[in-house]
């Protein structure tokens, strides 16, 4: 081929943790051994702990196989588990283990809660709120499911804040060609990289109320938190604390095993937690994902990994604690690094990243570079990320593919 001026493409234009030389951790991976080979139960090299949670998915697993089918929603003692995590993070506030639906990614839950929301009222098109710049999942599943997308757009000058004022003007606006029947939340952020404050969950949980949306909260995020002053908190455990009419609010919220300090992408993990659905139309949710017999079963594996993480005094509770803090550190460092690089480049600017694992900077491009985009029918970001590319081998997404502010 072409003889390019480098010797390998560096990709970042995906969060996809292990390509890039992020090591598995290790209980996570030894507790998936032996679930898929139960003959090294027998082997001394395994900690006991690890053998005692394979033993637990596989006592779960019909024939005692992962290469089983389980429930539709998940094996069960995995939702429980789920909803155990659940209850520890928010600080003890109830969670029912049959409002954990068990999936391949966050993304599989997501778009199976947003196919409860096709149908046109009144000769429109329903309508979900999405932030911009967003993840494209939405956008993408939104166009297959021939829903509107309302986009709300998130302010660069107040580090990716979330209007309540902008969420107004958006829907007000939306509602003239589609019925609005939801908003989604992506806290932290994708690809903004911002953490939503505590009374800025409550304006947005108030609006939601007042417009009649069902929420959704990506959450995927959530152990990766890296600016001082920031916190995560769960839009469940808001919302429950608000109290009546609030805590009656329909909500999705959703967790993944390829984000955190997990980073496994490819075993498609996940979870959603679906709270004051109403009963009826839970069923049909129920029936809708039956149609796809079950998510992958080392999937649901690695996520009760997960949320039954090694406890204090266990024999793996050490290294794992350690590996697990050693890569969300390795995050935290990388996440000022590249802020702080940005912005030293002339022509850049990047807010601070208070969490996931992703900048967005803005570049300011020369007159020259915008003329010769125009030239070859392509956006400037969209021409410079190429030129990136074939000069120097570093693949990113330019900005247009999460959608920019005009």
């Amino acid at each position: 081929g072409v003889k390019k001026p480098f010797t390998e493409v560096i990709k970042a234009n995906i969060g996809d943790c292990h390509a890039m030389g992020q090591i598995p951790i290790t209980f996570i991976r030894q507790v998936l051994a032996l679930v898929s080979y139960p003959k090294l139960l027998n082997e001394p090299q395994f900690p006991e702990d690890a053998k005692e949670r394979a033993k637990t998915i596989l006592a779960g697993c019909r024939g005692s196989s992962v290469g089983s089918y389980t429930d539709s929603p998940g094996i069960e003692i995995i939702r429980k588990h789920a909803a155990q995590y659940i209850e520890r993070r928010d600080g003890g506030i109830p969670c029912d283990w049959q409002n954990i639906v068990l999936s391949a990614g966050a993304s599989d839950a997501i778009k199976n809660v947003l196919k409860l929301l096709i149908c046109d009222v009144d000769g429109k098109k329903p309508g979900v709120m999405v932030p911009i710049p967003q993840y494209p999942l939405y956008s993408a599943s939104l166009a297959e499911f021939n829903m509107h997308q309302i986009g709300y757009f998130l302010d660069e000058s107040r580090d990716w804040g979330l209007d309540v004022s902008e969420l107004q003007r958006a829907i007000d606006e939306a509602k003239k060609v589609s019925h609005p029947r939801a908003l989604v939340v992506i806290n932290p952020g994708n690809p903004t990289g911002q953490v939503l404050s505590r009374n800025n969950i409550e304006e947005i949980i108030k609006f939601a109320h007042k417009e009649k949306l069902f929420l959704l909260a990506d959450e995927v995020y959530q152990d990766n938190v890296y600016a001082e002053g920031s916190k995560f908190y769960s839009f469940k455990k808001v919302l429950t604390e608000m109290g009546k009419p609030y805590s009656d609010m329909e909500l999705a919220s959703f967790m993944s095993c390829s984000k955190g300090y997990m980073g496994e992408c490819g075993l498609r993990g996940g979870y959603a937690e679906v709270i004051n659905m109403c009963p009826k139309v839970k069923a049909m949710y129920l029936k809708a994902i039956s149609a796809m017999l079950c998510p992958t079963v080392l999937g649901q594996a690695t996520l009760d990994i997960v949320v039954n993480p090694p406890r204090k005094g266990e024999p793996s509770y050490e290294q794992f604690i350690k590996e697990k803090s050693d890569v969300l550190q390795s995050l935290k460092l990388r996440a000022k690094m590249v802020a702080d690089t940005f912005n030293s480049i002339d022509g850049f600017s990047c807010n601070p990243v208070q969490g996931a694992m992703y900048a967005f900077p803005q570049v300011k491009l020369p007159p020259k570079v915008i003329e010769a985009a125009k030239k070859e029918n392509k956006a400037a970001d969209v021409f410079y990320a190429f030129e990136l590319l074939e000069n120097t081998g570093i693949c990113i997404v330019p900005g247009t593919g999460f959608g920019q502010q005009p």
